[in-house]
């Protein structure tokens, strides 16, 4: 828990702006001085609005897939003879959530090397060089990470379907959610999906943008998602009528380094690329694409994480790199900062992930609400302006009498466990964090001092 480290510690909201219009936030709350408990609240906090409805809230409601979108997919599903569908869904949704990053052969080599060292050292009965070699390739095979490309073939598109496109559509809404609560006024024209699969991030932008966008580019290496996103968009048959209408299929990413997209997405497609090269030479195409916004989700995993982490790294830091269009990215979201992450400099390494309630598509083996659990990070065009950014609470409050704990990331970059209370910082946002969730903002500035946990006697009213 942090502790107080100075004579003094001032608690304030503060204007929360990144590069867009964004309405001014609320000033002042609460100030933690030796003697003072809690400030008037005279300056309009919330505007007027009830605490659980602060301007932090970005919490989104437990999602459903469009009618048309459950209906298709049920449809194509009962059109083809899947044998032991629910068997396949759930070993190919096991498989992903527990894939691992492939190995790079710089670090094969690492390993190879020691490995041989280490064998030479321990034992002697190694009297050819073909014999240890066969013995580390041995040793490597055990203990190294086969990671292998899927193949999407008709077959395994369907099973994908029906294990990931409802899912999927949850962790797009939630990322696209952010957005649109923080900037209600953005109204993207076009948008860009790079592994569009099943077309989850078409259909979760038209629920969102359906008004103002005009054109969805789906990029997918495999024919046969692409035939079956469309076919989902037709009500699954062949020949009907786009239920979206201005939606394009291509297999390889748009040529023209010219052509940008008010909004760019790479959906749980990072993790299937077969190396680190290829992600970066991904990552920077998608960024030169992006005209407004880049999101980026993946699996709410470590290895998903770090991929995240890596494609934010390498747009932060190649912001002179891009002639065409010279404005810098900087981080929209999740992270109040553009640090490094402490989730991943901590000594136990996490994940920083969210959660997503979903009503899954009706199939006989999954009807019960379900949670997704991802990782995300949503890049932005411009500069932010210099002001304060609010720490995001990483993970699920706990409330208990007369105090609350919150899990922060803080705009400093560092973690925080705060614990807080009505008399120590005041009514307002001790109910503000109250009624607060995993993923939402804490509407307060402060550096990783602030907010000390109590450390001695009981919590306070």
């Amino acid at each position: 828990m942090a502790t107080a480290s100075g004579p003094s510690y001032l608690l304030s909201l503060g204007r929360w702006h990144r590069g867009f219009r964004v309405a001014p936030q609320s000033r002042a709350l609460a100030a933690l001085v030796p003697g003072v408990s809690q400030v008037d609240n005279k300056s309009g906090f919330l505007e007027k609005r009830p605490h659980r409805r602060h301007p932090g809230i970005l919490k989104l409601p437990c999602v459903r897939l469009p009618r048309a979108l459950a209906d298709a997919a049920q449809v194509v599903l009962l059109e083809h003879s899947v044998p032991n569908v629910e068997k396949q869904v759930q070993a190919l949704t096991n498989y992903l959530w527990s894939r691992h990053l492939p190995v790079e052969p710089e670090e094969l080599q690492r390993r190879a090397a020691h490995l041989e060292k280490k064998f030479l050292e321990n034992s002697d009965s190694f009297q050819t060089e073909e014999k240890l070699r066969e013995a580390v390739l041995h040793a490597l095979r055990k203990t190294t990470y086969h990671w292998q490309e899927l193949s999407y073939n008709e077959g395994l598109s369907l099973v994908y379907m029906a294990a990931r496109l409802d899912g999927g559509f949850a962790a797009v809404s939630r990322a696209f959610h952010e957005i649109q609560t923080q900037l209600p006024e953005f109204q993207p024209k076009t948008l860009m999906d790079f592994g569009s699969g099943t077309g989850s991030v078409t259909w979760a932008a038209h629920s969102i943008w359906g008004q103002s966008l005009r054109e969805y580019m789906c990029v997918d290496s495999s024919s046969a998602m692409l035939d079956l996103a469309e076919k989902l968009l037709k009500g699954g048959s062949e020949h009907g009528k786009l239920y979206i209408p201005g939606v394009f299929f291509r297999q390889f990413l748009p040529v023209s380094p010219k052509v940008q997209f008010n909004v760019v997405v790479s959906a749980f497609s990072l993790s299937e690329l077969p190396s680190r090269a290829d992600r970066t030479e991904v990552v920077q195409t998608l960024w030169r694409k992006t005209s407004d916004f880049l999101i980026l989700v993946e699996n709410g995993t470590k290895a998903g994480h770090c991929l995240l982490m890596e494609a934010r790294d390498l747009v932060l830091k190649g912001k002179e790199k891009s002639p065409l269009d010279p404005r810098p990215g900087f981080v929209f979201a999740p992270c109040p900062h553009e640090l490094p992450c402490p989730q991943l400099t901590a000594s136990k390494p996490l994940a920083c992930s969210f959660s997503q309630a979903y009503h899954p598509i009706p199939f006989s083996w999954s009807k019960k609400p379900k949670e997704e659990k991802f990782s995300m990070v949503i890049l932005a065009r411009g500069s932010p302006e210099e002001a304060n950014r609010w720490p995001r609470i990483t993970q699920p409050v706990l409330k208990r009498p007369r105090h609350v704990h919150c899990h922060l990331c803080c705009p400093d970059g560092q973690m925080q466990h705060a614990v807080l209370t009505a008399r120590r910082h005041g009514r307002d946002l001790y109910r503000c964090a109250r009624v607060s969730s995993w993923g939402d903002l804490l509407p307060v500035t402060t550096p990783s001092e602030l907010l000390p946990s109590p450390v001695e006697g009981p919590p306070e009213s």
